[in-house]
């Protein structure tokens, strides 16, 4: 009788191969994000949080309680992050920029820019707060591909048009913007930037693709997909700093549903894994986080990737 084959990711502290698994100590809070819950008005192919207009097992997080986390933070102005589900379905959502805003924090909301950024109330709001805090607010647009095609094969038919729309609003309003897009296989990092370039020229968006941080490509994450774990060998195998991880520098807060309170994880990758939940202050998360986990792997480590805006 043989032991079964170790399995990966199955250990805190060891690899399947009996390596000592890398961890990231934290070095300072530059970004807090807040889950604004995972309801969505779509349901994408590969979606990494799984949102859809029916899960709200992470429920939308009120005004208060976002000040209540904000209190936490102290009068360091850092980024504070809104990501969901889609922000803006959230009923609090504009109170809860306005109050990080107020406070002297910069802001930056991930939206798919669709029907609920496009109702009027949040129109007007949007051009309220910007018209106050100016480029202290950043939207960053999710549009998976430069294609019509490629982006509504993610997010379905129609999508890219209803992002454009709201993309074109933003733009023609002078919102300080970025995109987000996806890496697809066979397109190099030079071919995709291009691709977009050509868009944005068309559509009257006046954005740099060679800047990184106004378009960011994020790797594909695939749940499924074998990928390496991480020791404390790699740092250097690979020539990466772990300070450069983003659990490093940030956290964010999710409510689940049935809880009393919010509560701090890891990252914005990792709501629902157990190991990453770090308790209901801020200074009970900022212990270090093990890499326990394949999308620590694929999109931090070996994509180089990090959902904040530096």
């Amino acid at each position: 009788m043989t032991d079964a084959t170790p399995i990966k990711f199955s250990h805190p502290d060891i690899t399947a191969r009996g390596e000592a698994r890398a961890h990231v100590s934290f070095q300072g809070l530059k970004t807090l994000w807040i889950n604004t819950g995972t309801l969505c008005n779509i349901e994408c192919a590969n979606c990494y949080i799984h949102s859809s207009p029916t899960d709200d097992r992470l429920v939308y997080l009120t005004a208060s309680e976002a000040s209540h986390v904000f209190d936490m933070v102290g009068h360091d102005a850092i980024e504070i992050g809104f990501t969901g589900g889609e922000p803006f379905m959230n009923p609090d959502m504009l109170s809860m920029m306005h109050d990080a805003l107020g406070r002297g924090h910069s802001v930056l909301v991930l939206t798919n820019a669709m029907q609920p950024m496009q109702r009027p109330g949040i129109k007007s709001g949007l051009l309220d707060i910007k018209a106050r805090y100016g480029e202290r607010m950043t939207l960053r647009v999710s549009l998976d591909h430069h294609t019509e095609a490629l982006h509504d094969a993610e997010r379905g038919v129609g999508g890219f048009a209803k992002t454009m729309e709201g993309l074109r609003w933003l733009a023609g309003d002078g919102f300080s913007l970025a995109i987000a897009g996806r890496s697809i296989p066979g397109e190099t990092e030079e071919q995709a930037r291009s691709g977009y370039a050509a868009l944005f020229a068309r559509e009257g968006v006046h954005l740099d693709t060679a800047d990184r941080s106004a378009l960011v490509i994020f790797p594909e994450m695939d749940e499924k997909a074998d990928v390496p774990e991480i020791t404390t060998a790699c740092w250097d195998i690979l020539h990466v700093d772990p300070a450069e991880m983003m659990c490093a520098t940030s956290r964010m807060v999710v409510k689940r549903k049935g809880a009393a309170k919010p509560v701090f994880v890891a990252c914005t990758l990792l709501p629902d894994d157990p190991q990453f939940e770090m308790g209901e202050t801020l200074a009970e998360s900022l212990t270090p986080v093990k890499l326990n986990h394949r999308h620590c792997a694929k999109f931090c480590v070996l994509g180089g990737a990090s959902c904040s805006a530096g």
